[in-house]
């Protein structure tokens, strides 16, 4: 048993498919393990049939490549396969991550196909970061995309993660509430998610401090005794409307108003949600408590919020525990990471996987992404991906074109290129300092607005353009060509 504890968030090297290091020892076998190689990871769908995704991630990303370390334990462990020659576990135990890297910012919509992590460097160094690139961007992603769903359904009302205890595992909890407040999220339930990365800890009491006590009226006196001044009180333990209300006036009128305080809300978790909410408001209202928040929980996604709001619930604001946290309606975040180029004799080589799936291919080259910005309404019109050493010249009109249907084309005029890939390592030496994770989600927010309203639709949204330069475009086609 190895003596390194497996939850070390240091050190996460060993996370990986056993394949990346048979290969990697093939590598080495066959006099490869100095040749570079170019990765990218980029996804191919967007959840939920939406718009657009979040990146999210990639902090946690430079923490994995800060760390990566083999242990003499490791090392026995590989010893102990007797598949794996010496000089490779020798490379192992001296191992020195040298590696180039890039990666769209946090926060940032992104879309399929383009590249969203690029890596280079040594192929067997690059080959084994594959697993936790993945693992580390796909999740954060997923569940930032899902949670700006939401919070978008809800149309400025707030939306508190409520999901540890449903998630998928301890990382999950964590690290699916930091990218939840990325994507939008006021704060959460996870206590250690505030105090690792200063996400708000939010959270009143269960149905259990209100059975526990003689009465309801009299789990709710305890509670606004010691809480007066943040004093959200859950009325359907027993009946929202016959009791819950009714006990959370008479507290706030006995407990709440006489020190001095008004009451911050009552929360309702289960019952059919429009009608008891708007019920509550009335009886709330008659009370003086006009300001008192409904706050609403019980299941709740983007689609079920609609709803709501449709029908005029009185919700102030929501909890939403599962079915974010989960990324229920679409679990997976299908991002994938795929060579595209080596170098030979100084040169970039472009390297192209094909496939019958047409949505397969790959796009070869070492790339750029260009986000095309209008300068009269501030929009995102489109984004381009080039040669990373392209230069878009936005004093030029430039033409986009749909890289399968290439007859459909469109000259663009009177707009700003922004360069998205940025470089996160430099021959394994990090030169990105990570942005504190109000101002990831402030960009995030800023970055969303520029996007049309089409492509925000939850049905049928406007499909944004992803296009390939002339360039880009005449290396994949000549690639399909010569493989043809």
């Amino acid at each position: 048993m190895a003596n390194i504890d497996w939850k070390d968030k240091n050190n996460l090297t060993m996370l990986t498919d056993f394949y990346e290091f048979t290969m990697a020892n093939g590598y080495m076998e066959y006099g490869m393990e100095n040749t570079i190689a170019y990765f990218d990871m980029f996804f191919r769908e967007i959840p939920d049939n939406g718009g657009f995704a979040i990146m999210a991630g990639v902090e946690q990303l430079i923490q994995y490549m800060k760390n990566l370390k083999f242990y003499d334990d490791d090392i026995e462990y590989f010893r102990n396969k007797n598949i794996f020659s010496e000089k490779f576990l020798n490379y192992l135990k001296n191992f020195k991550f040298e590696c180039d890297v890039w990666a769209i910012p946090e926060g940032t919509p992104i879309f399929p196909k383009e590249p969203i992590v690029t890596v280079r460097g040594p192929v067997i160094q690059a080959q084994i970061l594959e697993t936790m690139i993945l693992l580390t961007i796909n999740h954060q992603s997923l569940i930032a995309t899902k949670s700006n769903r939401i919070v978008r359904a809800a149309q400025g009302r707030p939306i508190m993660e409520f999901g540890s205890r449903r998630a998928q595992g301890y990382e999950g909890a964590i690290l699916g509430a930091r990218a939840a407040y990325i994507g939008g999220c006021v704060g959460t339930a996870c206590t250690i998610t505030d105090r690792d990365f200063e996400v708000p800890a939010l959270g009143t009491m269960a149905h259990s401090w209100v059975q526990i006590f003689p009465s309801e009226l009299d789990s709710f006196r305890a509670y606004a005794r010691l809480y007066p001044d943040d004093c959200v009180l859950l009325v359907d333990t027993y009946n929202v409307l016959k009791s819950g209300i009714p006990n959370a006036i008479k507290t706030f009128q006995e407990e709440v108003i006489p020190r001095g305080f008004r009451p911050k809300g009552v929360r309702i978790d289960s019952g059919d949600i429009a009608y008891l909410s708007k019920e509550s408001r009335k009886m709330l209202d008659k009370a003086g408590f006009e300001d008192c928040p409904i706050v609403v929980s019980s299941s709740l996604d983007e689609y079920v919020i609609e709803d709501l709001i449709n029908q005029g619930a009185a919700i102030n604001s929501l909890g939403v525990g599962e079915r974010l946290i989960t990324a229920r309606s679409e679990p997976v975040f299908g991002g994938v990471y795929k060579l595209v180029a080596i170098e030979s004799e100084g040169k970039i080589i472009p390297k192209i996987k094909i496939s019958e799936n047409v949505d397969k291919i790959t796009i070869p080259g070492f790339k750029q992404v260009y986000r095309l910005y209008d300068k009269t309404s501030g929009k995102a019109t489109a984004d381009v991906i080039s040669l990373h050493d392209e230069i878009i010249d936005e004093s030029k009109p430039y033409q986009i074109f749909h890289p399968l249907y290439t007859w459909k084309k469109k000259t663009l005029t009177n707009f700003t290129a922004r360069k998205l890939l940025i470089k996160i390592f430099d021959k394994g030496n990090c030169v990105y300092e990570s942005p504190n994770i109000k101002d990831i989600q402030k960009y995030c927010k800023e970055q969303i607005s520029t996007l049309w309203d089409e492509v925000l639709r939850f049905e049928n949204p406007h499909e944004y353009f992803v296009d390939l330069s002339d360039i880009l475009w005449n290396i994949k086609t000549d690639l399909l060509r010569k493989y043809e």
